[in-house]
């Protein structure tokens, strides 16, 4: 299971820039993450060569139609799904609000829908928006000294006219991995769907959509190491069942009556080799599906061994507040990504001073708008976000820490 960072690193031209005369760190993974050569290259070669609108009688179109055929079925071998229980879109955003819009004609005044303080806004939005056809919206709230859900107040929100239950895999802000098997289970017991966010955890460990039983599922590629594509797993019943908002002379088929207009072509391109550059991570094996398994487990692995070190460091810094989980035996319920806050600068502060170090981080609420207003620090800008992959290495981590000391002292 073990892995060494600097196999890889040469595949990303990102990680060859330098700032203030040293290799930039990349610790802004969570916002999107850098790409291969192998990406660029499928990119560009499907614009060079393969470029045309689908299903004609020429050879362009054809080669059109194969790439996003073969997009569709390295995501499934990535998900564990079928090819045709998967489709794509300009961003998970947007499909959510698409599919949300689907949900919607079947509901009626009174039900209700659960959702989270944890998650990323583009798993509230669109299904707070439903309350416009009088649905009534639940909010399951957290516990704010570690950053977990609170599944006592979960398993007390469904009930009887609950339709369906909106949650996270993964906090984008804390990092904290949401417990979805038991949500489901509590769900399926009252009838009602469920739509999981996976977008954050997709880059961190391995997804089994049949083996969690979710009606839904979210993620974005380029959060793993591909192009600006979003994709939605949904269980086939229901993409057949369901009515989409659609034009007329579009397929009626699944998956295609839920890919509106013109799709991204180059983009599907980029999915299948972002997809193939994991499996290749996984390798020997006897199919993709298992080389993708056997890579997810070896990035989660490593990315805890990197959160461990980063952790520890960060909690021994004087006037560091730190949000999220931060005991070494409960880190195979988080992600290597944290946020924090430092008692003599504002977060804003904090990321120029990193950024003029060459280390990029994010800071703010990351689209986190419930989880930064429950903790209070909304009004305050914010947290900062420190986000690894698996291209992240322990002494970028150590440069970080010995930055972070230096802001602390100011």
């Amino acid at each position: 299971m073990s892995f060494d960072p600097t196999t890889i690193r040469p595949l990303f031209p990102a990680l060859a820039q330098e700032v203030a005369g040293r290799p930039a760190i990349f610790f802004d993974g969570p916002g999107g993450t850098q790409v291969p050569q192998t990406v660029i290259e499928a990119i560009s070669r499907y614009l060079a060569r393969d470029n045309a609108n689908t299903h004609g009688t020429f050879i362009t179109s054809q080669r059109t139609d194969a790439t996003i055929a073969a997009a569709h079925a390295a995501m499934a071998d990535l998900l564990g799904c079928a090819p045709d229980e998967v489709f794509f879109g300009q961003n998970m955003t947007s499909l959510t609000f698409a599919l949300s819009r689907a949900i919607g004609r079947e509901l009626q005044p009174g039900d209700e829908i659960v959702v989270t303080r944890l998650d990323h806004d583009a798993n509230v939005a669109p299904w707070r928006a439903l309350s416009e056809r009088g649905v009534v919206i639940r909010e399951v709230d957290i516990d704010v000294e570690d950053c977990t859900l609170d599944m006592a107040d979960m398993a007390a929100k469904i009930g009887p006219r609950t339709k369906l239950v909106a949650i996270g895999y993964a906090s984008n802000a804390v990092g904290t991995i949401n417990d979805v098997q038991q949500v489901v289970a509590w769900a399926h017991q009252v009838g009602a769907l469920v739509f999981v966010d996976a977008v954050h955890y997709a880059p961190h460990g391995p997804i089994d959509v049949k083996a969690l039983d979710c009606d839904f599922l979210a993620c974005s590629v380029y959060k793993f190491f591909g192009p600006h594509v979003g994709v939605i797993y949904g269980k086939r019943e229901h993409l057949q069942r369901l009515q989409p908002y659609k034009v007329r002379p579009a397929a009626d088929t699944v998956p295609e009556r839920w890919m509106t207009g013109t799709q991204n072509h180059e983009g599907l391109a980029g999915v299948t080799a972002a997809i193939d550059y994991l499996a290749s991570l996984g390798q020997p094996a006897a199919t993709r599906r298992a080389a993708l398994v056997t890579a997810m487990e070896r990035i989660a692995a490593y990315e805890r061994e990197l959160a461990a070190q980063l952790i520890k460091g960060m909690l021994a810094i004087p006037g560091l507040t730190f949000y999220g989980i931060r005991e070494p035996e409960r880190f195979s319920w988080r992600t290597p990504t944290v946020s924090f806050r430092l008692a003599n600068l504002p977060p804003r502060e904090v990321a120029e001073q990193l950024a003029a170090r060459g280390i990029f981080v994010w800071d703010g609420n990351y689209y986190a708008l419930n989880l930064s207003e429950r903790l209070g620090v909304e009004p305050l800008g914010g947290m900062v976000r420190v986000g690894l992959v698996h291209y992240n290495t322990a002494a970028e981590v150590d440069y970080f820490l010995e930055a972070l000391r230096e802001l602390a002292a100011l």
